[in-house]
Order: structure tokens, then C-alpha cells, then sequence
């Protein structure tokens, strides 16, 4: 085989290849920026358990596009709901009330 005869792949020494270089990649709108985040404090919850009932329910209501949940084991839990609109309140509610658990208060 001789390696003076290979194909160039368009890979650059200084700043990595060709594919992965920022400069010449399309520009993807981060989906987070345009998102609604809203926070609810949830009581009861005490485990991973629970965290994956409430965020499946919370996942559940129309327009919801992610859930993280801050576990606080056996006291008040901060639960951030991210959407492209702003979710019902009353929604929320009841998903969080569906899971078994209640809302200690809210924030946005």
C-alpha cells in the first residue's frame, strides 16, 4: 500500500475536521431559549419513585416538552416544567394530584 497515494478527506491539522468544525456547521436554534419554564414546589415526595410518577403525569399534559425534578426527600420538592407555551395551572394540579403527591406553592 502506499501512503502517498490516499485521498485527501478534507480534515484540517489546526482546528479538527472538516464535519466537526464550528465555523463551517449550520446554526441549530437551541429549543431550550424559546421554551416557558415554570416552577411548582410539590410536597411528599421522598424517592426516585416518586420523581418518575410526578414527571411522567407532568409529561403527560398537552404542550409539556420536559420536567426536571430537584428531590428534597420528605420535604418540599422544586419541580421545573419546560414548555413552548405556558401550561395551565389547574393542569398541573391535577397531573401532580394523579402522581399521589400536592403542590406546597408555586413560582414562576
Amino acid at each position: 500500500m502506499n501512503i502517498d497515494n490516499r485521498d485527501d478527506l478534507g480534515l484540517k491539522d489546526s482546528a479538527g475536521c472538516a464535519c466537526c468544525s464550528t465555523a463551517s456547521a449550520p446554526a441549530i436554534e437551541d429549543a431550550s431559549t424559546s421554551a416557558v419554564s415554570s416552577e411548582v414546589l410539590v410536597a411528599g415526595m421522598t424517592c426516585s419513585h416518586c420523581v418518575m410518577s410526578v414527571t411522567e403525569e407532568l409529561t403527560a399534559i398537552e404542550g409539556v416538552e420536559g420536567v426536571e425534578v430537584d428531590l428534597n426527600a420528605g420535604g418540599t420538592s422544586r419541580v421545573t416544567i419546560r414548555s413552548a407555551t405556558p401550561v395551565d395551572t389547574a393542569a398541573v394540579a391535577a397531573a401532580v394530584e394523579e402522581a399521589g403527591y400536592s403542590l406546597a406553592g408555586s413560582s414562576s
